[in-house]
């Protein structure tokens, strides 16, 4: 093992949490079970990170080191924004059938056809995914492990997820490989991007449930409402719109917790609308713009608490409401 590919195992090694460092290197699956009972956790995470990459002396290449790397960044999917990315074939063409095997060879010739000095490494998931990961070099220098791109694709489908990256130069060449390798014809971006990988996923491929009238809903009655009050002189006011807002609520969200993303964002465009054609913005034909950022740790989930909390009426805006059904969070709002 060389010095390159030992520095990289020790840096990964330190980005890992200590409690969760033996089990990130039992899914690497390198290094033996009785090894890894040896390692001594107590000691301070440079010690940990020296002793496993001791362990690793006798055969670990960067070949080894990228599928750790990989491992790392899908149990902590969150150190990356993930951009979602829709493949479309040509008009008439069937879905092709090749399998995931196929797919990675096809992907892997491809870009190593354009680029030189490209390191490419593959992982497949139990979801019928392949994780893609992609140190890029140049035409006189070796691959930057440091500097890499990560790509998710599932099998059978037109969404490919892409980690946020300033890789600008090498976009034709990856593009090309994905539609070469999926039979595609077309690749373009979608206005969905967040930290939250398997949030996207459940919203592209709708696996969010929103069914609302499988929803078993108990009716706010009179009697419940004083059962629950000490004082029997207080009374449960509004029922009819309690039960409005609730019913609202449910038939816009359903019953299931939302998809998680953290924020969305609105580019708002208008004209200046006056009936006075006298002053300098009467004249004005750009128009005005101003962007508008919604943001909250579980976005979705605090737009659907808000008109039963009483902070917004109900129903909120569709502009809000359909996130999760347009697969977006980046919206340009113009005059119709």
């Amino acid at each position: 093992m060389d010095e390159i590919v030992a520095e990289f195992i020790r840096r990964t090694v330190l980005k890992i949490p200590v409690a969760e460092i033996v089990k990130i290197l039992t899914i690497w699956n390198f290094l033996p079970e009785s090894q890894l009972k040896n390692i001594n956790l107590r000691q301070c995470k440079e010690d940990i990170s020296q002793d496993v990459v001791e362990l690793c002396k006798k055969g670990a290449s960067m070949k080894e080191a990228a599928i750790l790397d990989i491992i790392y960044h899908q149990t902590y999917q969150t150190k990356k924004i993930w951009i979602v990315y829709k493949m479309t074939k040509a008009p008439g063409e069937e879905v092709d059938l090749s399998d995931m095997e196929e797919f990675k060879d096809s992907f892997k010739k491809v870009l190593q056809r354009a680029l030189r000095n490209v390191h490419i490494s593959f992982r497949d998931c139990e979801d019928n995914a392949v994780w893609i990961r992609i140190a890029w070099g140049t035409p006189y220098m070796k691959p930057n492990q440091y500097k890499t791109t990560y790509v998710v694709y599932h099998s059978q489908t037109p969404f490919v997820f892409v980690s946020h990256g300033r890789i600008k130069k090498y976009i034709p060449e990856l593009w090309q490989a994905l539609m070469t390798a999926g039979n595609y014809q077309k690749i373009q971006q979608m206005e969905l991007r967040s930290i939250y990988l398997d949030s996207l996923k459940a919203i592209v491929f709708k696996q969010y449930n929103q069914d609302f009238q499988t929803y078993h809903h108990t009716p706010l009655q009179e009697g419940n409402a004083e059962s629950e009050i000490v004082d029997p002189r207080i009374i449960h006011e509004n029922i009819k719109e309690k039960e409005r807002i609730q019913r609202v609520t449910r038939e816009t969200f359903g019953d299931c917790i939302q998809p998680r993303i953290e924020f969305a964002q609105y580019k708002l465009e208008t004209k200046f609308k006056t009936d006075s054609k006298n002053g300098i913005l009467a004249e004005r034909e750009e128009p005005f713009r101003c962007l508008v950022k919604f943001s909250s740790p579980h976005l979705l989930e605090a737009l659907k608490s808000l008109a039963p909390a009483g902070i917004a009426d109900a129903p909120l805006s569709s502009l809000l409401t359909c996130i999760p059904h347009k697969a977006m969070n980046y919206f340009t709002v113009r005059e119709k």
